[in-house]
């Protein structure tokens, strides 16, 4: 694994690289595309066996790095991979801050194996590891919290999405008194940023992604926080319209096909059941983890949050690129 750990972070970089010239272009597909074909490139010239176990679609929605694809030079160790070339397209497309390209490896068999659906997660603070679950209500988990914590709740910080589907839950945490923060988009960066010691934070509650799920739990693994997540269909997640509805039955019959399950709360192990994980995230626009990328004196600088769990480091990594 550790003779890999320069082409992950090469290929977020490239992906970031390549979305920078796009930044507030307002083509999110135009954007995405760009940084999956130069991710695509990078982790092909890799020596490994990798293959996509959770992602951005499926086969048939390709050019994507969709779920199932086989990646590298077909030599070297089994890798499971989980990306997202551009966490925050939207952002980008609109020049937002706290876009970033973000792509996770662990050897074969070791991360959740999924559809491209939403998940109900809910993460903590190291200071808070073992008190949660997503079986419970989140009042519970968060007094939970607060009690490990030894704070009470009117102290406790809670991050959330911003999204439609969040008011409910954001009035809920406003009745409780707790402190709340909003991203717009980015539960990977909200979950990298939970762990930090110096950020305040406390606890992460978001129906999002599950990629994005997957990748925040190898960031909450390394960093030493707690995670449960729970898949849910587009119903559960949108409401049931028809529309909604077909998608869910879609979905539950890809899960079925999967071997996971829907509406099953799956602990930080069993979603990454190793320490040896390699976790790279590249700013593509400026943010509260990295700068963005930027051009200095001629040159085009990335910043890389590198995170290795085998030897339980984080890496704040600068890189000049000549133009």
């Amino acid at each position: 694994m550790e003779q890999l750990a320069y082409g992950v972070l090469r290929a977020t970089e490239q992906a970031a690289l390549a979305a920078w010239p796009l930044i507030g272009c307002g083509d999110k597909n135009q954007i995405d595309g760009e940084a999956v074909s130069a991710m695509r490139q990078s982790l092909n010239q890799m020596p490994m066996r990798g293959r996509i176990v959770i992602g951005e679609g499926e086969i048939d929605r390709a050019p994507m790095l969709y779920i199932g694809e086989a990646l590298g030079l077909g030599t070297g160790r089994e890798i499971d991979i989980a990306v997202d070339p551009i966490e925050g397209t939207r952002m980008v497309s609109v020049g937002q801050h706290n876009a970033l390209s973000v792509l996770a490896f662990a050897p074969y068999g070791c991360l959740l194996h999924a559809p491209d659906m939403y998940m109900r997660k809910l993460a903590v603070c190291p200071d808070a590891k073992g008190v949660i679950d997503l079986n419970h209500t989140l009042e519970e988990n968060l007094r939970a919290v607060a009690e490990k914590l030894a704070k009470p709740l009117s102290q406790l910080q809670v991050v959330i999405l911003d999204k439609p589907r969040h008011r409910d839950d954001i009035q809920r945490l406003n009745r409780l008194g707790v402190k709340v923060s909003v991203l717009p988009d980015g539960d990977v960066a909200g979950s990298i940023m939970l762990c930090q010691p110096d950020s305040g934070l406390d606890v992460m509650y978001t129906v999002g992604g599950a990629p994005e799920g997957v990748l925040s739990a190898c960031a909450v693994k390394v960093m030493g926080g707690d995670m449960q997540a729970m898949l849910i269909d587009s119903v559960e997640a949108k409401g049931g319209s028809a529309s909604n509805q077909e998608i869910a039955q879609q979905e539950r019959q890809r899960c079925a096909q999967m071997g996971v399950e829907v509406d099953r709360v799956y602990t930080l192990n069993q979603m990454v059941h190793t320490d040896e994980i390699l976790f790279s995230a590249t700013g593509v626009t400026k943010g509260d983890l990295t700068e963005g990328v930027r051009k200095i004196e001629g040159k085009l600088q990335t910043q890389t949050l590198f995170l290795n769990g085998m030897d339980k480091t984080q890496r704040l990594i600068n890189t000049l690129y000549e133009r």
